[in-house]
């Protein structure tokens, strides 16, 4: 393992500047899959990975990501033979878990969606945590022994690509994209028998990640539509967590609106992740971020300035304060060190405030960041899609940040503004920073 990795690491930078091929579009047809067109494909693929992990030219590379997610597993260390060793969850620590995330509500709706396609192919269907954690799986009493038995595929266990390298839950975790991994695209070789389809799930209120659901199998009974299937399963979830968020705002202003039509000044009540229900003597926003720990009483959010906060059933009257606005930022610290859930705080005379960024607003401070002098709407445009007329994008996006930082964005032309420490902190290596984003000007940081 060490002198491949040492070998790899002095090709790396060749290797990454041939760019991108389908080689893992592997040829298989509509219907049932063709033994040979699968073999044939996993040969393939296994000489492409064995060639590229020893630093050798492969017949042709490997899909950007699988190639991506290769380097990032040889980085950390895992071993491309047993990957790494991981102790599952306790029951107490699982359960809790399943208690805490919104998942747990719409697994109905993912097992009516995935468990007969899952069962009657001798699949598995499994549902993760944002780490990478097993909360639920399901499937035929045959698949669920047979993967729990060879994979590991437990409730509890881990699927994190730092632990396993790269695999469709853990890949798809970093790149915040639905996957497919065939075969011999895995890491690890213990998983080069198998197919695996994932897709993230979001939480629609605050596009925090949730988890993914996914369906693993045998690679000789792979279809084609299995990516589909799961990425259409995952949208549906996604819809009835909207759904239910939107009938507890509605819970909220029943409440509420009483309450706030005997008030005085300006007051609004949001749901415990900021959505507004209702509002009195101001105009209503569409949603109030709020630090991330919010408290009973005097808190400062930047877009309102200090505000008294009060609980409601099932979230908060925030009361703006009839004093000036805080005086604007000292500092600010941009955290993009970690492959998922970045962060920016904020630090100046009436406190400190958090708050989680989306992977969108996480590119445009980071470009924002490393051009201290500023950027036109164009320029960024460029720097975000490579294509400097998508302004009307990056003026909307640049429009929510603002609301969010008062005091701390500054336009004409876009930037942090004058007085403002910013601290940026980057992953260890470059190729580790936004994983999931294909920003140019992301990627170029990356070299």
């Amino acid at each position: 393992m060490g002198s491949t990795r040492h070998k790899y690491k002095h090709q790396q930078h060749k290797q990454s500047s041939q760019g991108g091929g389908d080689v893992a579009h592997f040829p298989i047809q509509a219907g049932r899959p063709d033994a040979m067109d699968v073999r044939t494909s996993a040969q393939l693929l296994a000489t492409v990975r064995e060639a590229t992990l020893a630093g050798d030219v492969p017949p042709k590379p490997p899909r950007p990501v699988i190639g991506a997610s290769w380097r990032r597993a040889l980085r950390g260390g895992v071993d491309p033979e047993t990957g790494l060793h991981d102790v599952p969850l306790g029951t107490d620590e699982l359960e809790y878990r399943r208690q805490s995330t919104p998942l747990g509500d719409v697994l109905p709706l993912l097992r009516d969606g995935l468990h007969s396609v899952a069962d009657g192919a001798g699949h598995i269907m499994l549902v993760t945590d944002p780490e990478g954690r097993v909360l639920w799986r399901d499937g035929g009493l045959a698949a669920r022994k047979s993967l729990a038995d060879r994979l590991g595929f437990v409730e509890g266990a881990t699927w994190a690509e730092d632990v396993v390298g790269t695999n469709a839950i853990g890949t798809a975790l970093v790149t915040r994209s639905p996957l497919q991994v065939h075969s011999a695209e895995h890491f690890v070789r213990s998983l080069h028998g198998w197919t695996c389809a994932a897709a993230p799930l979001h939480d629609p209120r605050d596009g925090r990640l949730l988890g993914v659901v996914n369906v693993t199998g045998p690679a000789a009974t792979a279809h084609p539509a299995s990516l589909s299937l799961v990425s259409a399963v995952a949208q549906v979830a996604e819809g009835e967590l909207r759904s239910r968020h939107w009938a507890a705002v509605e819970r909220l202003r029943s409440v509420a609106a009483p309450l706030l039509a005997r008030m005085d000044g300006q007051a609004l009540a949001v749901d415990r992740n900021g959505w507004v229900a209702a509002v009195t003597g101001m105009a209503p926003p569409d949603r109030l971020t709020l630090p991330v720990a919010v408290r009973d009483g005097q808190v400062w959010l930047p877009s309102l300035g200090l505000c008294s906060v009060e609980p409601l059933p099932g979230g908060w009257l925030v009361r703006v304060g009839g004093r000036e606005r805080a005086p604007g930022a000292s500092q600010v610290v941009l955290d993009v060190s970690r492959p998922r859930n970045w962060a920016v705080t904020v630090t100046g005379a009436a406190g400190s405030w958090a708050q989680q960024l989306s992977p969108r607003h996480a590119e445009l401070l980071f470009v924002l960041a490393v051009h201290r002098e500023g950027r036109t709407a164009a320029e960024l445009a460029g720097d975000l899609f490579g294509d400097p007329s998508r302004t009307v994008t990056v003026r909307a996006e640049l429009s929510r940040l603002r609301r969010n930082l008062a005091g701390v964005l500054a336009h004409r032309p876009y930037r942090f503004a004058d007085g403002v420490d910013v601290q940026l902190v980057r992953p260890h290596h470059p190729l580790d920073l936004l994983p999931h984003s294909h920003a140019p000007a992301v990627l170029a940081a990356r070299v």
